[in-house]
């Protein structure tokens, strides 16, 4: 029988300022297929048992019509599972619950920023005292996140020139025979 491998944090202080790097291992990752599959399964259980306070900001998202900026809930993201995330905007919403580890989580921030998805947090407590008044901080997160994206895209066009669009001509509605 062999012994049973486990994932071993190191100490944030140990740590380098670098973030991993992507590999062309485990779906971009350097992470390996049984632990994709792993968190995978973990990312399926938590939105099954969904907290309260993500019920309550679900439940809020549902109502809004944010087109193709939409959110979804409890998605993979390397080997972090994120509360919400949309991923044209590259913006995260992970909501912090009481007996969360903070270090873990900048670092896990830290990882995500390096391959563009910024996080937001929100306090777990503010959202299921009033859902409005949380969403107002995360409405003014999607701005400027799309205002970053809207800027980044005028500089790239302005630098490298317009690119043709893909599909069907502009020329009208396509003639039926």
């Amino acid at each position: 029988m062999t012994d049973r491998k486990t994932l071993q944090l190191r100490d944030p202080s140990e740590t380098a300022d670098d973030t991993p790097a992507i590999k062309k291992k485990g779906r971009g990752w350097e992470i390996s297929e049984k632990r994709l599959d792993a968190i995978h399964e973990r990312a399926r259980y938590l939105r099954r048992h969904a907290t309260p306070a993500h019920k309550t900001l679900a439940a809020r998202f549902a109502k809004e019509d944010f087109g193709k900026y939409k959110f979804t809930r409890h998605t993979v993201v390397g080997s972090a599972i994120l509360d919400f995330v949309s991923h044209p905007l590259g913006l995260a919403i992970a909501i912090d619950e009481e007996d969360q580890n903070d270090t873990l989580a900048k670092r896990r921030d830290k990882s995500l920023a390096s391959v563009g998805v910024e996080v937001f947090r929100v306090p777990a407590a503010t959202i299921l005292e009033d859902v409005e008044e949380a969403m107002k901080p995360i409405f003014a997160a999607m701005n400027a996140r799309y205002r970053d994206k809207q800027t980044a895209r005028r500089e790239h066009q302005s630098k490298y020139g317009a690119t043709p669009r893909r599909g069907r001509p502009t020329g009208g509605p396509r003639d039926r025979r």
